[in-house]
């Protein structure tokens, strides 16, 4: 059991890798990396060029009452797209991670998407 678990883990990471060696932000247009948790979602804007965070949004600010992981994924990313505008960042790279670009993923980038970000 132990070692399904271990080749479960370094499978993850090689796909997080593959992902990261493809994109690669800036100042002008920083990487938008996502986490997704089994309770949360968690989005930041990443300057690469000087490994700094400029933003970062996740449903544990949000003051919405029963919501789906679904809606709420898509609140955090219009909430971080709104923070974004605030730092005048009209463009991202979309860092998905080791995630399938489905479901609580992609109402995340759509809610971007529509708060103004464009990827």
């Amino acid at each position: 059991m132990k070692n399904i678990l271990k080749a479960k883990r370094i499978k993850r990471q090689f796909r997080a890798k593959r992902v990261r060696a493809k994109i690669f932000g800036s100042a002008e247009r920083p990487r938008l990396c996502v986490f997704r948790s089994n309770q949360h979602v968690y989005a930041q804007l990443i300057n690469d060029v000087k490994s700094a965070t400029l933003a970062g949004a996740s449903d544990l600010e949000l003051k919405a009452g029963k919501k789906t992981k679904t809606e709420s994924a898509k609140m955090v990313g219009q909430q971080l797209a709104k923070k974004a505008l605030d730092l005048k960042i009209g463009q991202a790279v979309f860092d998905k991670g080791r995630y399938k670009y489905h479901g609580i993923i992609k109402a995340l980038a759509d809610g971007a998407r529509e708060g103004g970000l464009k990827f």
